[in-house]
């Protein structure tokens, strides 16, 4: 991957809970981090076990910012030379049981002012109410940051396409997958038809892992463009598994 003006990201959620194959699991990431290179790095279910790996093989060239110690956790990655890091925070979701939160880095990115935000929202049907309310602080966290910043969150929403559908989204903030003209191939990065790693008696195809852009809005700041969008982990490690039960979403930004 060629280094340049683009903003490259990396979103994934790991599936760090799940015990098999886990070291070849976790070298299979590592493994992907290194051959695409992104400048950012949005990782959810993250666990101690794989965090310790990770960092032994990638610290030299990537600042570590965990959303958490215990349990599972996100976490970000900032490209050394690359991305500065100017500030960390992270919010707790009040009414969440699982553990959920927002992790934020503020950033410089080539002179750029980011705000980076990930998340693991409230997982299954059943949680609906606590995943919606957990959408719209992000949407509203997301509006509220300053003018002269651009704004990106990434992460595993679990969000279906028709609670999306009941949520007021600013003009300002646009889907990825969407400002891309909604690409077929990069659909789906929870596929239990394609994907074998969990053995589900109902199979689903879902658009759980979403990427969402605030441009700047101050006068005179560069606005930052979505530019590609692939998905990544598709290919079974040697172990039999892939990497993840979902795909990662890598993408690009061009700065306008």
């Amino acid at each position: 991957v060629e280094e340049g003006d683009k903003l490259s990201l990396l979103t994934w959620n790991i599936d760090g809970l799940d015990g098999e194959e886990q070291p070849q699991r976790a070298r299979g990431l590592c493994s992907y981090i290194l051959e695409y290179s992104p400048d950012v790095v949005l990782l959810q279910e993250m666990v101690q076990p794989y965090i310790r790996f990770m960092h032994k093989r990638l610290a030299t060239n990537y600042t570590f910012i965990k959303g958490g110690e215990i349990g599972y956790f996100t976490t970000i990655l900032l490209k050394k030379t690359r991305v500065t890091l100017l500030d960390s925070k992270i919010l707790p979701f009040r009414y969440s049981r699982m553990m959920r939160n927002l992790l934020i880095a503020q950033v410089m990115f080539r002179g750029q002012k980011v705000c980076l935000m990930t998340s693991h929202f409230e997982s299954c049907k059943d949680n609906s109410g606590e995943r919606m309310r957990q959408f719209n602080a992000v949407i509203k966290r997301m509006s509220m940051a300053p003018d002269d910043f651009t704004v990106l969150f990434g992460g595993d929403t679990n969000l279906r396409d028709y609670e999306v559908a009941t949520v007021e989204i600013p003009e300002s903030i646009c889907d990825i997958w969407e400002q891309l003209g909604e690409p077929e191939k990069c659909r789906y990065t929870w596929d239990t038809w394609a994907n074998t790693n969990k053995e589900m008696r109902f199979k689903n195809r879902l658009r759980f892992d979403r990427v969402y852009l605030r441009r700047a809005v101050k006068d005179g700041v560069p606005r930052m463009e979505p530019h590609s969008m692939a998905l990544v982990g598709l290919e079974k490690l040697k172990c039999g598994r892939y990497t993840s039960d979902h795909w990662g979403i890598y993408c690009t930004f061009s700065v306008e």
